[in-house]
């Protein structure tokens, strides 16, 4: 089958054709067919259940690889193959609509070592997709991100001429274009970790001078962030995730070591971190994903002599404790972008 006009077509329409027997997908520009899942992966429902979680770029075993992973949240299991990124990269950053995915700056060796300032995108439901988005303000790696349904922010990191930034800036998600300025942190920040709620935005910093220092923003308008209050331990190379509601900092380097446990906040009101419980695999450099009742962390590296790990472990957010066994990635991943289409700032 053909379609008479294909210019008019909906970004996100599904339609079948009947030459191949598959359903495809409208990207904007061309018809790409749907991947059918593995068995254990809910044959459509978790991407649009909001349980679907995705590991873009990072580095491991063979360098920096250009394949992206993903993985159901909503019952334990492994991960799978989604497809590949336009280019091989790591240190890169993401958040997400529902539906679509965005990656952030981060750094490359192809075709030369370098920061960049590219934004990548995914389609989430659609296995083996992903393209060019826009550019962010300037280049950066060691980058956080914060975003909800709307709005994608890139939260300070490492340019070349500048071991730590403190601006912000933004993409609507679901209009592919170049970043604007969003503001400023009130001092620099790279290596961070955040979480988030629809509209509330949290940074833990790591400046210098007040490294345990978390700041907030609101989300939905732009300005400069404000203090919210301190966690426990610095958490260098960490990760954060967050449902609605309370976020989760997980991991990180605090010398002279790792930082074997979790502290969480409630997003609506500031304070400082509490204990939630302990990792049973100890880890930074790691991704943190969410769903609304379930936060998973995935890949980074151990202790000493700092093997590359593949483990995915998990918390429900609504009861502290210690984290559990919940499967693994396909290949050892750490510094990669980590995605999930039921985060906090979803609602």
């Amino acid at each position: 089958m053909t379609q008479s006009s294909e210019a008019i077509v909906p970004l996100g329409a599904i339609r079948f054709n009947s030459d191949s027997n598959k359903l495809e997908y409208w990207n904007g520009s061309t018809w790409f067919q749907i991947k059918t899942f593995s068995p254990n992966l809910a044959e459509s429902g978790d991407a649009a259940a909001g349980v679907r979680a995705i590991v873009g770029g990072g580095a491991g075993p063979s360098g920096l690889p250009d394949e992206v992973q993903f993985f159901n949240m909503a019952s334990s299991g492994d991960a799978a193959d989604y497809g590949d990124l336009p280019q091989r990269q790591y240190l890169t950053v993401g958040t997400s609509s529902r539906t679509r995915g965005v990656f952030m700056g981060g750094y490359t060796n192809s075709p030369s070592s370098t920061y960049i300032n590219s934004i990548q995108s995914v389609e989430i439901a659609q296995l083996g997709y992903t393209s060019d988005f826009g550019d962010l303000t300037q280049t950066a790696g060691y980058t956080g991100a914060i975003g909800n349904q709307t709005r994608a922010i890139r939260v300070g990191g490492t340019a070349p001429t500048n071991p730590g930034t403190n601006t912000m800036d933004f993409v609507t998600i679901a209009v592919k274009s170049n970043a604007i300025d969003y503001g400023d942190l009130s001092g620099s920040c790279n290596n961070g970790n955040n979480i988030n709620s629809s509209v509330r935005g949290i940074i833990q910093t790591n400046e210098a001078g007040t490294p345990n220092r978390v700041q907030f923003t609101t989300i939905p308008t732009t300005g400069n962030a404000e203090t919210f209050g301190e966690l426990q331990r610095l958490r260098s190379d960490g990760s954060g995730m967050s449902n609605a509601t309370r976020g989760i900092f997980c991991g990180g380097y605090s010398s002279p070591g790792l930082v074997t446990f979790m502290e969480f906040v409630t997003i609506s009101t500031t304070g400082n971190g509490t204990t939630f419980g302990d990792l049973t695999s100890v880890t930074f450099r790691e991704g943190g994903h969410a769903s609304p009742v379930r936060g998973v962390i995935s890949g980074g590296m151990g202790p000493s002599p700092y093997p590359q790990l593949t483990i995915l472990q998990s918390v429900n957010f609504a009861t502290e404790g210690d984290t559990a066994d919940f499967g693994d990635l396909s290949k050892a991943r750490y510094d990669a972008a980590a995605i999930s289409n039921g985060h906090g700032g979803l609602g």
